[in-house]
């Protein structure tokens, strides 16, 4: 994979976006970041607790729990709940959801990343995919203020074929996925084929994206 990496075709498609996303909600305030991982974005939010549902190596969780049940966590404690690759692995996202609003102090923030299509990954807890539609209603307690696709119908053509790449074998010879990183390099491109989208077979009703990759949502307690 270093030559790969090397040339960029392995470069992760959709990663640098949610970095972008998520710059524009910088915070000095404090964050709860749920489900926390490496805990990538402390530069963008240097009052960072992290949370995880067990301890990671090399790096202090600060908070072990589950995201279903913060209990420990007092009422309106933090100005942002950080969120990111995380809600579709919740058996029970509502639950978690609550928490998260319970947690915020009033104005506070959710900022969160979640997939639509994409493949089982981190199996197997890996429960959910999620539309707009979907997502608008399961926080229809909060004020939505940005609710964006994480990429456009083609380039998630594009995603998947990468993550084919990633999470399949080939002819039984590893070096043959690099036929998957190749595809998506030109499937990326391929945009402009598509004029129109719709969200029904008929044509009847015009859509945006009707497929992404996953969808980056920021709202408000109100």
């Amino acid at each position: 994979m270093g030559i790969l990496d090397a040339i960029g075709l392995t470069r992760k498609i959709t990663r640098p976006r949610l970095r972008v996303f998520l710059k524009k909600y910088a915070s000095t305030g404090r964050v709860l970041d749920v489900g926390c991982g490496a805990a990538s974005y402390r530069d963008l939010f240097p009052q960072l607790t992290t949370l995880d549902i067990e301890p990671r190596e090399g790096m202090k969780v600060d908070i072990v729990t589950d995201a279903h049940d913060l209990r420990q966590i007092p009422d309106a404690s933090f100005d942002v709940v950080l969120c990111t690759e995380v809600l579709e692995h919740l058996h029970t996202p509502p639950q978690a959801i609550a928490e998260f609003r319970r947690v915020l102090k009033q104005g506070g923030l959710l900022l969160l990343s979640t997939r639509f299509i994409f493949p089982l990954h981190d199996v197997p807890g890996d429960y959910y995919r999620f539309t707009k539609y979907g997502l608008k209603h399961l926080l229809e307690e909060f004020q939505i203020l940005e609710l964006s696709e994480e990429a456009s119908t083609v380039e998630t053509l594009a995603v998947l074929e990468q993550r084919i790449g990633f999470q399949c074998e080939t002819l039984w010879f590893r070096p043959f996925k690099i036929f998957w990183f190749l595809l998506a390099g030109v499937t990326r491109w391929c945009g402009w084929l598509l004029t129109r989208e719709y969200g029904d077979i008929r044509h009847q009703v015009s859509e945006k994206n009707i497929l992404t990759s996953g969808y980056y949502v920021a709202a408000r307690k109100s």
